[in-house]
């Protein structure tokens, strides 16, 4: 059985002038916008020795809190403690039985962490592979509330976070990954995700740059 998941080291996040060049100029538009609380669960948070976890948590539940105020649905994904191995599948073979290996001896194992719990109008996804978009609502739920964007943030960037922007682009959702706002294996990991999504399918910015065009979108109603 394959050990689920690795110890990671403590690194710094990319500051805005480091984050990699994009292809597209989109702008977050808080008429168009989601959020997507991605996998912020006690269990996969738990191999992280300290940063970049307080500052990813703190830029999530700001983006959160701005999202909630001005109306931009929030959404979450979160695997199930408890996983019948036909529905984890293939997982298992790369990750062991991840969750469900410790919910036994830690109940509370598969929780969102407290800082960011979902609120009551939030939407809970259960999820069940890499996209979030895999056997769930997601793209059905953005479509009925008129949304075509959606503003990625979470674990683990280069895993989940980068496959979810991958198949929201294909879905013609505009995909937004927050650097200061996903975590990974490592800064390697960290920038490699950025750098895909910058250059096959996204934007990649910073929680201060998505709540600074909320704000504006917001006053002005321009896009």
């Amino acid at each position: 059985m394959r050990v689920s998941l690795p110890t990671i080291q403590p690194y710094a996040l990319p500051g805005a002038a480091e984050l990699p060049a994009g292809r597209v100029d989109w702008r977050v538009d808080p008429s168009r916008a989601a959020l997507l609380i991605h996998d912020m669960q006690r269990y996969f948070l738990a191999p992280y020795a300290g940063a970049p976890i307080p500052e990813v948590v703190a830029n999530t539940a700001a983006l959160a809190a701005e999202c909630r105020e001005r109306g931009v649905p929030v959404f979450y994904t979160a695997q199930p403690g408890h996983q019948n191995p036909a529905d984890r599948g293939l997982l298992t073979q790369f990750w062991g039985d991840g969750i469900g290996a410790v919910i036994d001896a830690d109940p509370g194992a598969a929780d969102v962490v407290d800082e960011l719990a979902p609120a009551a109008d939030d939407v809970v996804l259960v999820k069940w592979r890499y996209s979030a978009f895999q056997r769930s609502a997601l793209a059905e739920l953005l479509a009925a509330a008129g949304r075509d964007q959606l503003v990625v943030t979470g674990v683990y960037a280069h895993i989940g976070c980068q496959a979810t922007a991958v198949e929201a682009f294909m879905r013609d959702v505009q995909p937004f990954l927050v650097a200061d706002a996903v975590a990974d294996f490592s800064r390697t990991h960290h920038d490699q995700a950025c750098d895909y999504v910058a250059s096959r399918c996204g934007v990649v910015t910073t929680t201060a740059d998505v709540r600074t065009a909320l704000a504006v979108e917001m006053t002005t109603g321009v896009s």
